[in-house]
């Protein structure tokens, strides 16, 4: 028997009811919070926040101001917009051999007095000792194999160095965004998740060295970088608010606070809440908050000074988004400029997401027929080689039900 939906719908209402309920509680909540907030200075914020590794909740270090609010810059007259997304299909352990696929896609916008779009579709076939393993260098047994969680990490990175091979096709006369879908913070490094030279694999040998190369860019060019994240759930400027507003001391913290609750207020008045709701009261479309450092312990302790992390939210019209930025960007006016007019810029166009994200996902989507096919493929490949392309006995009974 499968979902029984009659069950489940009476589940659903019974929910949104409670939701329902505590909606006008929870804005008169959010109201008192962005009173509170107003009334801190941004020296006492900056201070406050400037060091919280030790609280049990992750909190961005205020840079510019707790909760102040920006224009859009004016428009340019000639531009252009690169962005890169991917997709992949995984190794699966029921077929006979291992491999993955990746696949990026990407799309070159031009805007001004000579518009232009060029869209591309690369796929990429990975079959290779170094490719499926990730070695210890330090050792002759240590190796993890690239699937799962660890793929989308090795797919991210491989995102950005087709970006920047992109880019560096562009006009070198006109202003260059590049523009990748979701987060530059490797979260799914933190904590214990991956020994260390996983970290150093990917971060180290992987993701800065390509940073480093679009900073470069940026010096003999205007080049910025983001990434964009679309209706985001972070908690950080929330923290922020809540670390500012704190009096008690770390053990009272340490014993009371979680990332995403207090039992102690002032700090409780921060329950709850996400980013995207404080900024959902306090941004106009095109409007973006101030520059937060993220104090993600990946951003913090992997990445080099130029390319740490600074994110900031955009009113994009149609949601609150979080655009992330390394520091190299953060710091220059010109390029924070650029990145915010360019990205408002793109929302407009694209119904309130960077329609150039959206072109790059159309091109590298990998849809369920392609990778029934990719697999019809695979097994045909090793039948003409004389090779045996049988999958496991579960898979074929998953597709051959008998009951």
């Amino acid at each position: 028997m499968g979902l029984d939906m009659g069950r489940t719908v009476l589940q659903l209402d019974k929910f949104t009811q409670s939701v329902s309920g505590a909606s006008q509680d929870r804005e008169e909540r959010l109201t008192a919070l962005i009173n509170s907030a107003s009334g801190i200075d941004p020296d006492t914020a900056a201070e406050k926040t400037s060091d919280t590794k030790q609280r049990p909740y992750l909190a961005a270090e205020v840079k510019e101001s707790l909760l102040g609010v920006y224009p859009p810059p004016s428009p340019l007259t000639d531009w252009v917009v690169a962005a890169v997304d991917g997709s992949h299909i995984d190794v699966d352990r029921h077929l006979p051999v291992a491999c993955y696929l990746l696949n990026f896609g990407g799309c070159v916008l031009t805007y001004g007095a000579e518009p232009d779009a060029t869209l591309f579709s690369e796929p990429h076939l990975a079959t290779t000792q170094k490719e499926l393993y990730i070695t210890d260098p330090a050792s002759n047994t240590g190796e993890e194999m690239v699937s799962g969680g660890l793929l989308g990490l090795v797919r991210t990175v491989k995102e950005l160095e087709t970006l920047a091979d992109t880019i560096d096709l562009c006009p070198p006369h006109l202003p260059v965004l590049g523009l990748v879908d979701g987060s530059l913070v490797m979260w799914p490094l933190s904590g214990q998740a991956y020994r260390p030279y996983i970290t150093d694999a990917i971060v180290s040998d992987g993701l800065l060295p390509v940073m480093n190369r679009l900073k470069e860019l940026s010096e003999t060019r205007t080049v910025a970088l983001a990434a964009y994240v679309s209706y985001p759930r972070s908690t950080e400027t929330i923290n922020a608010v809540r670390c500012s507003l704190c009096p008690h001391n770390l053990t009272i913290c340490t014993q009371s606070c979680n990332n995403r609750r207090s039992n102690q207020g002032p700090c409780n008045g921060a329950n709850e809440f996400l980013d995207r709701d404080l900024f959902q009261r306090l941004l106009k479309p095109g409007w973006r908050s101030p520059v937060y450092k993220t104090n993600s312990s990946v951003s913090r302790d992997s990445y080099n000074e130029a390319n740490k992390v600074y994110f900031f939210y955009i009113n994009a019209g149609e949601e609150i988004g979080r655009v992330e930025v390394p520091k190299w960007v953060a710091k220059n006016e010109v390029l924070l400029s650029l990145t915010h007019g360019l990205v408002w810029d793109q929302c407009k166009r694209g119904q309130g997401y960077p329609v150039a994200i959206s072109e790059s996902h159309e091109q590298a989507v990998v849809s369920t027929g392609d990778r029934r096919v990719f697999r019809r493929m695979l097994a045909d490949s090793l039948e003409r080689q004389n090779l045996s392309g049988a999958t496991s006995q579960k898979d074929r009974s998953k597709r051959s039900p008998w009951v």
